[in-house]
């Protein structure tokens, strides 16, 4: 969709355009894809998303596919496997934070049902519809996010403090964030 208004942290980047088309700000209900996103998210903390989704493809190599029942039981071998791997974000406290939240993440799925019933919970089950004009209207948290962090952290997972957890919010659709000019935008949807 060549010709369509996006929401301008997109840019004319391709790979960066279909994501924002048909992946950002879509609602996510599948256990495995929310971890996938939550660790990606952990990955991105102090780089651009961008470097993720072109290294999306490696990471997954790299992390199982991200199936946590796997990750959980990872070796002190993967782990320095992944550490020497050039095709993915090589942090040390990151790497070693995916088998972290994998086994907070299964303790969380034990206790409420499922990951996403206890993500969704944090926005009472619907998308925040947001009516923002521009980027600079966009909050990097907010007291939902806050919330969420605290609540991760207190059930053990890393690298999910408020802003990522906002981004997180905003990715999953938790949050929909697409510009009022965005032919994203519910507003601009005509189907």
């Amino acid at each position: 969709m060549p010709d369509q208004i996006r929401c301008a942290w997109c840019s004319n980047d391709a790979l960066y355009q279909e994501y924002h088309d048909l992946e950002w700000g879509k609602e996510m209900h599948d256990d495995h894809a929310l971890f996938e996103l939550l660790s990606l998210e952990g990955f991105q903390s102090g780089l651009s998303w961008i470097t993720i989704l072109r290294k999306r493809i490696h990471f997954r190599t790299q992390f199982e596919n991200f199936d946590y029942t796997k990750l959980a039981h990872w070796t002190e071998e993967k782990q320095n496997e992944a550490l020497k791997n050039p095709n993915i974000i090589r942090n040390k406290l990151k790497i070693q934070s995916v088998k972290t939240n994998a086994i907070a993440f299964m303790k969380i799925q034990e206790k409420f049902g499922s990951f996403d019933r206890y993500i969704w919970e944090f926005v009472d089950f619907n998308p925040i519809l947001n009516h923002f004009h521009s980027l600079k209207d966009l909050p990097v948290s907010t007291e939902i996010s806050e919330n969420m962090s605290k609540s991760l952290k207190k059930h053990g997972f890393r690298f999910v403090g408020p802003t990522i957890c906002y981004s997180f919010m905003q990715a999953s659709g938790m949050t929909i964030d697409h510009t009022l000019d965005c032919f994203c935008h519910p507003k601009n949807n005509h189907e």
